[in-house]
């Protein structure tokens, strides 16, 4: 039979700025589902996540009811998945379990809804869901059409579901069109309706958002009336619109066994920048239409964990969620399981200040629940020891891995990490900053995917990158070349191995590196110690340079900081501004924000540099600048040796 399964899926991050869930409900999910109200015999399957949907139902009571009153009449069949719309394949099982039951107990009790179906975040696949999805009485998912191509089967025969087992247990698999997620609604409405009718189950299960957040889709699908056009098209060429629980009374295609892949995007998403544009010369040197064809089944990008390694902040924040989910179960440790700040692809995701922000929230809000003083261990789980220092309710990390750096300043009483930074990198679409591509439409809107963007010149004059990770306590061995200009723009002369290379945890809080000091082919041998020693709200340090290099250097301490509003910051008693250069035996960073402020002392008259740290990003909308903290170098001469001590006070 010929039918279209027709599926939504709504998402804001957990606790997302309350003027984006404002702008997202107006523009989207408030016409949206006026619209469909409107036309109750259009039957669909509806995912929303908890947190969003819980918003809805607190703040939008029209929108909630809207949603109400479709499933009553029988529009509606809900899907659920985990409650704060984490990557399943990235939380440990029993969280998954707890997930998927509080998002269907909620569906239970405010509709009387027992699902079957369920979302699978960002589609991202792994075989070991099927068990936690059959013990929470899953009986089928939604993947991509890509899922299927990539483990082997033809796109002729994905307009139907699959059965998969893993263990014995079995769930059904329905393949979402690729076609269609790109016709609906950016096609003219003939052209989606005759992709839909060339199928004999057209199965889409796509972002809500679409209709009406995205950009130009507001006015295109409401304005223009693309949506009641399009559903009194189906509901007058009599195309049955079913629900998934219908379709399963259907036969399947056969069995299928899935590889580990998201959709396309994803794997593109998930690689290293450089290797992102190989894949694309790789896609185009086959041709697009072998690619669709044939190349697709072989052609692909990474996996959605490669986030962790590509993104080392990433990596950190996740394995700071495993290790607080090993000591305890909580509301603040599900919503730091939200998956948005884990990545970034085209949606700002983990380049997004106040999503990182509100996962460190998360963070304070566990650390609460525990009490511990001194930890030492491979928390990254990357083969690197991490120490960890805590008193008067503030966290101190250093990582041996990156010449034995602070990584995280946690102030669990305001809920805030003040070395929230991020680093700056070279991204695959920064391409298209300098050479825009070009993308011929025919009869429709642009998606997200093959939009053109233009950069201003502010943007092009921010593409800056780092050689070495936007830590604290960075130790950069330089000369006259290291001034406020070079550190922005990470071009200053670098002697030493010291700034992005291991150092040696001995005992209690002391890093060791035996590296060297380079001019020109030699190498001089150079010992770098830092200690560290918390008393009260004061970090001290201690900083030792041993090195049989006879030349006078710079030497720079770098410190990255991370705060709510710049505009607000005073240093020194002065406002902060993007390029300042001070000079004392004191500097005090004065933010409002927290009510807290950082005093570095020295025991020696130093020089400070401070400038911003930004990066370029792409979202939705554009290109973005966003700013992601300050950076702050601490600088004075050597020759051959160097003692600085120091203290950085938090109060």
């Amino acid at each position: 039979m010929k039918a279209l399964l027709f599926g939504l899926h709504m998402h804001q991050p957990t606790d997302n700025l309350p003027e984006a869930v404002e702008r997202a409900v107006k523009r989207c999910y408030a016409p949206l589902f006026a619209t469909l109200r409107h036309y109750p015999e259009f039957r669909f399957s509806l995912h929303c996540s908890g947190w969003l949907f819980a918003i809805l139902k607190k703040r939008y009571p029209q929108v909630y009811a809207d949603i109400a009153y479709l499933y009553e009449r029988g529009s509606i069949e809900f899907f659920t998945a985990g409650y704060y719309e984490p990557i399943l394949a990235s939380i440990p099982y029993e969280d998954r379990i707890t997930q998927i039951a509080m998002l269907s107990n909620f569906l239970k009790r405010n509709f009387g809804a027992t699902p079957r179906g369920a979302w699978l975040t960002e589609r991202v696949w792994d075989e070991s869901v099927v068990e936690c999805f059959k013990a929470c009485g899953i009986d089928y998912t939604v993947v991509d059409d890509y899922h299927f191509l990539a483990s082997g089967f033809d796109a002729q025969h994905l307009d139907g579901y699959y059965l998969t087992e893993s263990g014995g247990q079995r769930l059904a698999l329905f393949p979402i069109s690729k076609e269609l997620r790109y016709a609906i609604p950016f096609a003219q409405v003939e052209d989606a309706i005759a992709k839909i009718a060339d199928k004999e189950l057209a199965i889409i299960f796509d972002d809500a958002e679409k209709f009406g957040l995205w950009p130009q889709t507001h006015q295109w699908v409401y304005e223009k009336g693309w949506l009641e056009r399009f559903i009194q098209e189906i509901l007058e060429k009599d195309i049955p619109t079913l629900h998934f629980s219908e379709a399963m009374q259907l036969r399947p295609k056969g069995l299928a066994y899935l590889a580990n892949v998201s959709y396309y995007e994803m794997g593109e998403w998930s690689l290293r920048a450089k290797d992102a544009l190989e894949l694309e010369k790789l896609r185009k040197s086959v041709g697009e239409e072998y690619f669709e064809r044939t190349g697709i089944k072989f052609i692909r990008g990474g996996i959605w964990k490669n986030f962790f390694v590509k993104y080392e902040e990433s990596n950190r924040l996740h394995k700071r969620m495993l290790r607080l989910g090993a000591s305890q179960k909580s509301k603040a440790l599900y919503k730091l399981q939200t998956n948005d700040v884990y990545w970034h692809g085209i949606f700002g995701g983990l380049y997004l200040p106040n999503l990182r922000d509100n996962a460190y929230r998360y963070v304070a809000k566990c650390e609460k629940n525990r009490s511990w003083k001194r930890a030492i261990g491979d928390e990254d789980l990357d083969g690197y020891k991490e120490l960890a220092l805590r008193k008067k309710n503030r966290i101190w990390r250093f990582y041996e891995k990156q010449g034995g750096q602070l990584i995280e300043l946690l102030d669990i009483e305001k809920e805030w990490n003040f070395q929230n930074t991020l680093t700056r990198r070279y991204e695959a679409y920064h391409e298209e900053i300098f050479h825009p591509k070009k993308t011929k439409l025919q009869n429709g809107i642009a998606t997200i995917h093959n939009r053109v963007l233009q950069a201003d010149e502010r943007v092009k004059a921010s593409l800056h990158y780092d050689w070495y990770t936007k830590n604290s306590f960075i130790d950069h061995i330089t000369d006259e070349s290291f001034n406020a200009q070079s550190l922005f723009s990470c071009s200053f002369n670098e002697y030493g191995d010291f700034a992005n290379q291991p150092f040696r945890l001995t005992d209690e809080a002391h890093f060791i590196r035996e590296g060297g000091i380079y001019h020109s082919d030699t190498h001089y041998p150079t010992t770098l110690q830092k200690s560290y020693t918390l008393e009260k709200k004061s970090l001290h340090f201690r900083i030792a340079i041993d090195s049989q290099c006879p030349y006078t250097h710079r030497y720079a301490l770098e410190c990255n900081l991370h705060f709510a509003s710049y505009e607000d910051l005073l240093i020194n008693e002065e406002p902060y501004r993007d390029f300042m250069e001070l000079r004392a035996q004191n500097f005090t960073i004065c933010d409002p924000f927290t009510g807290r402020s950082l005093r570095f002392s020295f025991e020696r008259e130093m020089e400070c540099i401070i400038v911003p740290l930004q990066t370029v990003s792409q979202n939705e909308r554009g290109y973005e600048i966003t700013m992601q903290g300050i950076t702050l170098a601490f600088v004075t001469s050597f020759c051959q040796s160097l003692t600085l001590e120091g203290s950085l006070c938090l109060k």
